[in-house]
């Protein structure tokens, strides 16, 4: 059983936030496609294993990949020449590629309309210009920081795919709690930081759980663990 709550990929089991200490347990799942039920999911590989006062994390994306039109295969996008033209000014990073390249762009104008992007990318200058980072994706907002692009390590078939930010995360939150009795995030964690998409229980600072999960213990490559379970001691 230890071997299966606690697998090889995680960074550390533990970490203390604020004096308390925290277990952060990654659960390995098949690969979530779009018509999977994502609250039958999370239930069907963590009811045996939670115990009370346990909190549930889930990957954004692995939400989004079942969702009708929020996981889009590259081949399927034509993206503009303005979607082309800005991304060669995005920063490109080894844990993500964001909207480094034009089929992510294209939907960020999409998601997010074309004037916020290109306001988006004049702060983002700006801010390079000032040695100031991050200004790009506070004016686009969380629409645009939540797309995923191919990585090298991406569990296939979302290899060849964009992946959209998932629709109404708190009702996914509130959906998953319902059946798992736990109190649930949908989170947006990488190895550069994160944000709490979706919660079912808004008595739980979010801001607690960035810090809980800050370092990514699910991990950014193929570990198939998009769940998780946080756990007091």
């Amino acid at each position: 059983m230890e071997k299966e709550l606690y697998p090889d990929e995680i960074k550390d089991l533990y970490i203390t936030v604020d004096g308390v200490r925290y277990a952060r347990i990654p659960v390995k799942t098949h690969v979530i496609k779009f018509g999977d039920d994502i609250a039958d999911v999370v239930y069907q590989y963590t009811h045996d294993k939670l115990q009370d006062g346990d909190w549930l994390f889930v990957s954004e994306k692995s939400v989004a990949c079942t969702q009708k039109d929020r996981a889009i295969p590259l081949k399927d996008i034509k993206p503009s020449k303005l979607a082309t033209f800005l991304s060669r000014f995005v920063t490109k990073t080894p844990h993500g590629i964001g909207l480094g390249m034009p089929e992510t762009m294209h939907y960020a104008l999409k998601e997010c309309g074309t004037l916020r992007i290109l306001i988006a990318a004049g702060c983002g200058a700006i801010g390079k210009l000032l040695h100031k980072k991050g200004w790009f994706y506070i004016v686009a907002g969380r629409k645009a920081a939540a797309i995923d692009g191919p990585t090298p390590n991406t569990i296939p078939p979302y290899n060849q795919y964009v992946v959209l930010g998932p629709k109404d995360p708190d009702g996914v939150a509130k959906k998953i709690a319902e059946k798992t009795g736990h109190p649930t995030f949908i989170v947006d964690i990488n190895d550069l930081g994160g944000n709490i998409l979706g919660s079912s229980d808004k008595s739980i600072d979010n801001n607690l759980i960035v810090k809980i999960l800050k370092d990514n213990p699910l991990g950014q490559n193929r570990e198939s663990t998009p769940i998780g379970i946080i756990r007091n001691g």
